[in-house]
């Protein structure tokens, strides 16, 4: 298909370039083949992502979108198993660690209005750092887990800066931070966050009222269990709401994808320093990568910003590749967690190698014409 589509582009090319006796009214030959890659970029992501849902027997929601346009989207499956309720455009889903960009640029914003530094040691903010082993640990470290915390009040992994350690407890930390310094609770912030990005049905776990969530289950469609206290649970001490509290919808993600990375939200300056990579991680999952502020990023072909999500039965991964403008979102409310994590994200595995393969095409595209 890819090679179907790069012989196209030249033979366009070709014929738009061929000299012809009688004059012809001029051509806008950029718009010709953007709508012919366009058109083979649907066929593919059709072809493609439709064998993933088949292949998986995915229960979930998953779109593409090439800046404003939408270039592939399906539901399908169950909301609600037990009532059977569809998932559709509108379903709501708990998004797990996804969560931790929208914390990291409540962060930046408090920063911004010159609150805070992200050089400023934790324990100016929250008492609970000013012991000894925290006293050096700095909001840079806690937004890039470098900080080596792990549980709250356990000793460090390792000397603060030196490494990486994923700490949820961290994040939190620094929700914690943002209502110590905005004198207003996280949820007021994300909502002021949410109203920014153009996200009309986003929430937190802790505040959401309405009937279009989607409840989670660990198992399959023929034998599941619903994840009790849904989405209450996100913002106990098991989770915590900065970390993994976040509830959102496709089309809402796709804006604050468009908004964020578009410099809506942030300053230049800023979203510079929130997708500048500093530091590596080896994912379970997704193998070595590098990391910014609660954002993951491809090391290599092609350019792009990403993070996985995952809370009990609620699998989901958010990808933006800036160079062609292109969001990819995956929302799920179910997980086969007998079956380990790596099996949980093969839907999600398979759909990013589709679309980092299909960005590479067209920026070598770009390149050579």
């Amino acid at each position: 298909m890819i090679k179907n589509l790069m012989f196209l582009i030249s033979f366009c090319f070709l014929v738009l370039s061929c000299k012809t006796e009688t004059p012809l009214p001029p051509v806008d030959k950029k718009a010709i083949v953007d709508s012919t890659i366009t058109a083979f970029q649907e066929t593919l992501l059709e072809q493609q992502i439709d064998s993933v849902f088949k292949k998986y027997h995915f229960n979930g929601s998953i779109a593409v979108f090439k800046d404003s346009l939408p270039l592939y989207k399906k539901e399908k499956g169950y909301s609600d198993f037990k009532r059977k309720t569809k998932i559709d455009s509108s379903t709501i889903f708990a998004i797990g660690s996804v969560s931790k960009q929208f914390t990291a640029v409540m962060v930046l914003l408090q920063m911004e209005q010159g609150k805070l530094n992200v050089t400023d040691k934790v324990s100016k903010y929250l008492k609970e750092f000013q012991i000894k082993e925290y006293e050096n640990i700095t909001i840079h470290q806690l937004l890039n887990h470098t900080s080596g915390l792990n549980m709250m009040g356990g000793k460090l992994m390792f000397k603060s800066g030196t490494d990486f350690f994923y700490s949820n407890d961290g994040f939190n930390a620094l929700g914690k931070i943002v209502e110590t310094v905005s004198g207003k609770s996280y949820d007021d912030n994300a909502l002021e966050l949410f109203k920014k990005a153009g996200m009309t049905q986003s929430s937190t776990g802790d505040i959401f009222k309405g009937n279009n969530f989607a409840s989670a289950y660990l198992g399959n469609a023929n034998k599941f269990e619903e994840v009790p206290n849904m989405p209450k649970r996100l913002g106990g001490k098991e989770i915590g709401t900065p970390a993994g509290g976040v509830l959102s919808t496709i089309q809402d993600l796709h804006a604050w994808n468009s908004a964020l990375y578009g410099g809506k939200i942030l300053k230049p300056e800023t979203l510079k320093l929130f997708m500048a990579k500093s530091a590596e991680r080896r994912h379970a999952i997704f193998g070595k990568m590098g990391y910014a502020y609660g954002i993951m990023l491809n090391i290599g072909k092609p350019n792009s910003y990403f993070h996985s999500g995952y809370i009990k039965g609620s699998p989901s991964l958010n990808i933006y590749y800036p160079e062609t403008k292109t969001s990819v979102i995956i929302l799920s409310n179910i997980a086969d967690e007998e079956k380990g994590k790596s099996l949980v994200f093969k839907p999600h595995i398979e759909v990013k190698k589709i679309t980092d393969h299909l960005e590479n095409t067209l920026n070598q595209l770009r390149s050579g014409h």
